[in-house]
């Protein structure tokens, strides 16, 4: 290798200049041609799954009568084509990003795209009218078993290779679509893909039911879900019967007026047309329910066809919207479905995309977006009557402490075990119980669908939870308890909640800055290079005076915030107390469920900063059951990144509970041990051999001595 350069360099003496400069065009020509020959093979790749898509979907079409799968209507969701999948309007089959066949007024909006909420298709603005209504049903109570629901592969699954790469059938690629010689397709429940060529056979041999996949125990069967009010079975029938008529003849009449328009521009006809139609539908409806008894439970639907109304008709079907009501009956025994919160508002504001992801690979009804009108306690309630079942929470540490909150409230003998997906800033607990510090790390860890399958396996814990009582002045009759607030991870008072309120100030008057959580770490970052320069907290040691278990505890002079910790994790992944190095003090290890906190210092945001990067300790004060932090002065305070200006008085901490959560499992063997010994447990309450007042003590010191 040493003889290369000087080989190089012996032959460019012997090549005159002319010759140097054939060498260097060549060099760039072949330069252009590789690059030419890399972004012909992509487009080659992308026409032949276009191709294919289009060849399932036109298969799906002339087979969907002998399907005969339980569907419904998309619920559709206005957004804005920036490319990304689905690509193809699944209406007219063209691309979503050119304006083919639009004219006019439509020319400008050509980009305004709708996109099913539950199923994740795509189609024009002007093209969702007349959809199929293909979607999955998520409401099947009564119904024979469940068949497989089998779409066209509009959007790639790649968080779950395993299941996608090879067809159900005959176990041959169908992950390369300009290798493959038959369409595909992919069923909306259990998410498997299979060969239009190979249905054929597969419903002669083995039928055509669907076992919902790897994520069978999470997955709310459709079976089980019964929508509230609804009628005999035969109503709904005529219902699908209805629907199905309404949606041909509003295609048809979208369509051909859509011609009609671009030679005569009199819309006059088109409204007349339809209203005589549906008239006549709902006759004739009226006639079948009548014949069939059902005395006035068969309510004709009355569709509103106007533009102005399409978000209205087409937006009702979306479930958790409000609009439809459901309840859950019959479920397997081996079920542990899994309720899911999502603070859309949390982090980097994922949570419409997160939403649709989750619909497609679970039951939309098992689904709910939190909202300062809608609580948890919503979802809690349509799982009241479930005796085993999993909390996802998809947000950030103060929307974990909002679900939680929810489920100490109703009382459960056993509450639910709680899994988090981050999405917010710091993600301290996630980060803990080994979930990911932010949407990008599960991403990194195998996508939405492996950390499903984590969820399923994880291993039960147990977290401390306190109570933070606010004791304030009130002039000559002393201190008197103002409220109290629940903590989880942590209390800051001084610099570091200085920097949580200037952050959380900044925030709420403008929210349109904080667009994800990267630059949500840079606007925190600056607000603690702001307060590196004030130092407005540098006489904290003379106005907060320390308390613990009773004993009086001396501030260091030269401290300017005091954190009082219940997890080892703290602004993003910092560990204050950090058990595995050595100290020189009598302090014990820190444990989240020892009902115990821990006190630590800091010397202002410089120090925050070196802690960040591991170039300094914090300075360990304390370990106790009961802190006190008596103030003199107004000082700044966070409980869990919720910042606030506190006037003098007192603050105790004192524990209040513990809860179940789960834990992510590693590749230890105490993750799998703990996971198991949770697992066997359940199922020992569910065939009667303990109840659940026991199982909740055995989960409880099963945590204790693994975590030990």
């Amino acid at each position: 290798m040493d003889l290369v350069g000087p080989l190089l360099l012996a032959m460019t003496h012997l090549v005159d200049p002319s010759g140097l400069h054939f060498f260097g065009w060549l060099i760039t020509a072949g330069s252009f041609g590789l690059a030419a020959l890399i972004y012909a093979l992509l487009r080659l790749q992308r026409e032949a799954s276009l191709y294919w898509t289009k060849a399932a979907a036109r298969e799906k079409r002339a087979a969907w009568k002998a399907l005969r799968c339980p569907s419904s209507g998309h619920a559709w969701a206005e957004d804005q084509y920036r490319g990304g999948q689905p690509s193809t309007c699944c209406v007219c089959l063209s691309s979503l990003g050119s304006a083919q066949g639009v004219v006019g007024s439509r020319a400008t909006e050509a980009d305004v795209v709708h996109r099913c909420s539950v199923c994740g298709v795509a189609a024009h603005w002007y093209c969702s009218r007349g959809a199929e209504k293909d979607c999955k049903c998520v409401a099947q109570a009564g119904t024979a078993p469940l068949l497989h629901h089998w779409s066209e592969r509009w959007v790639e699954l790649d968080d779950n290779p395993e299941i996608s790469s090879f067809c159900y059938y005959c176990d041959e690629p169908c992950g390369v679509p300009f290798l493959g010689v038959s369409p595909i397709w992919r069923c909306l429940w259990c998410q498997r893909q299979i060969h239009v060529d190979c249905h054929a056979k597969l419903l002669k041999e083995t039928g055509n039911t669907c076992d919902l996949g790897l994520l069978r125990r999470l997955i709310v069967p459709p079976q089980s879900v019964k929508e509230v009010g609804q009628g005999a079975a035969i109503s709904g029938v005529f219902n699908s019967i209805k629907e199905g008529l309404v949606t041909s003849s509003v295609r048809s009449r979208v369509r051909r007026p859509r011609s009609k328009k671009r030679m005569n521009n009199h819309p006059g006809g088109k409204t007349n047309s339809i209203s005589t139609d549906r008239s006549i539908l709902d006759s004739v409806l009226e006639g079948f329910a009548r014949l069939q008894g059902l005395n006035g439970k068969y309510a004709l639907a009355k569709p509103m066809l106007s533009e102005n109304s399409l978000k209205q008709t087409y937006g009702s079907g979306i479930p958790n919207g409000g609009k439809k009501k459901y309840e859950l009956v019959d479920l397997p025994q081996d079920s542990r479905p899994l309720l899911v919160f999502i603070n859309g508002k949390s982090g980097g504001r994922n949570g419409p995309s997160l939403r649709r992801r989750l619909n497609m690979l679970l039951n939309p009804i098992q689904i709910f977006e939190l909202s300062a009108s809608q609580g948890p306690e919503v979802g809690l309630q349509l799982f009241q009557n479930v005796k085993h079942f999993r909390i996802l929470v998809c947000g950030g540490d103060g929307t974990v402490a909002w679900v939680l909150d929810a489920i100490e409230k109703q009382n459960y003998e056993s509450p639910p075990p709680v899994a988090i997906l981050p999405l917010g800033t710091g993600n301290d607990l996630s980060r803990v119980l080994r979930w990911g510090g932010g949407l990008s790390s599960v991403e990194r860890q195998g996508g939405i669908c492996a950390l499903l399958n984590d969820v399923d396996h994880a291993a039960v814990t147990v977290l401390d939870r306190w109570n933070v009582a606010i004791k304030e002045k009130n002039g000559t009759e002393g201190q008197c308890t103002k409220q109290v607030k629940f903590m989880t991870n942590y209390l800051g008072i001084g610099c570091d909640a200085k920097v949580a309120y200037d952050f959380h100030t900044t925030r709420e008057e403008r929210p349109d800055k904080f667009c994800s959580q990267f630059v949500n770490k840079l606007i925190y970052a600056r607000e603690g290079a702001k307060d590196m320069m004030d130092r407005s907290c540098s006489d904290l040691p003379w106005h907060v005076s320390l308390e613990v278990d009773g004993k009086n505890i001396e501030i260091p002079e030269d401290a300017e915030g005091v954190i009082v910790m219940n997890i080892a994790s703290y602004m993003g992944g910092v560990d204050l107390w950090q058990n595995d190095n050595e100290h020189d003090d009598d302090f014990s290890s820190q444990s989240m469920h020892d009902k115990m906190l821990e006190v630590v210092c800091i010397s202002g945001t410089w120090h925050l900063g070196k802690l960040q990067v591991g170039l300094s300790r914090a300075h360990r004060l304390a370990q106790g059951k009961i802190i006190r932090l008596h103030l003199h002065s107004s000082f700044p305070v966070q409980v869990d990144g919720e910042p606030w200006i506190q006037p003098p008085g007192c603050l105790e901490i004192s524990h209040r509970g513990q809860m179940f959560m789960l834990r992510r499992t590693s590749e230890e063997p105490t993750g799998h041990a703990a996971a198991i010994m949770s697992e066997v447990l359940v199922n020992a309450e569910c065939n009667g051999v303990i109840d659940a007042a026991q199982k909740r003590l055995l989960l409880h010191e099963i945590a204790l001595r693994l975590s030990s």
